[in-house]
């Protein structure tokens, strides 16, 4: 059984292909490795399927580039290998090396964006989401096996045209009819 990541979420919809938050988004000079699903801050983040916590690490910071927030990411390989990717967090609420359940309660959603810092010469996609007021979410990213580190990849964007090794499509797996507790792409779940 798969669970809906974010019960908090502002929508229950993935975002359509090519719109903003999308997998695979084209956003002129780079691709977005993920799915961002929108939700207030400190809202709670469930494993979507059962596994291990094998990483967790920083996933921005203001040192890297100005604009973000200190956020975290986890990775979690499931029991066909693939490893999930959460990401975009501002607690951790597991342990490397943890067995998760579906379901559980992992993590919480953090702010990646700081709308101050946010300036006209920050990229397109970045202030739209000021304006839009998307500073909080979920980056759901989903690989084969576990990811390698590369200079290609910052912040949940791909800097080339082709897709990183082992990258999977995140909103399909989120799309399968067996995910509990919303409404998914117009399909009724069931609540867990």
């Amino acid at each position: 059984m798969k669970f809906w990541p974010v019960p908090e979420s502002n929508s229950k919809k993935l975002p359509e292909k090519g719109a903003p938050g999308s997998f695979w988004e084209n956003r002129e000079d780079r691709h977005h490795c993920g799915v961002d699903i929108y939700a207030p801050k400190g809202s709670k983040v469930r494993a979507v399927e059962a596994g291990e916590l094998i990483e967790i690490g920083q996933f921005t910071s203001p040192e890297c580039i100005p604009y973000w927030n200190v956020t975290y990411y986890i990775l979690i390989q499931l029991q066909n290998g693939w490893v999930s990717k959460y990401a975009e967090l501002g607690q951790v609420l597991v342990e490397a090396g943890q067995r998760v359940k579906a379901g559980q309660v992992i993590a919480l959603v953090g702010s990646v964006l700081n709308p101050d810092k946010i300036t006209d010469g920050s990229p397109p996609y970045i202030r739209r989401l000021r304006e839009s007021g998307n500073q909080s979410m979920l980056h759901f990213e989903l690989y084969e096996k576990k990811p390698t580190s590369s200079e290609n990849y910052l912040g949940g964007n791909c800097f080339r045209k082709n897709k990183p090794d082992g990258l999977l499509d995140a909103a399909s797996y989120l799309r399968d009819s067996s995910l509990q507790g919303f409404i998914i792409s117009g399909t009724k779940g069931e609540k867990p």
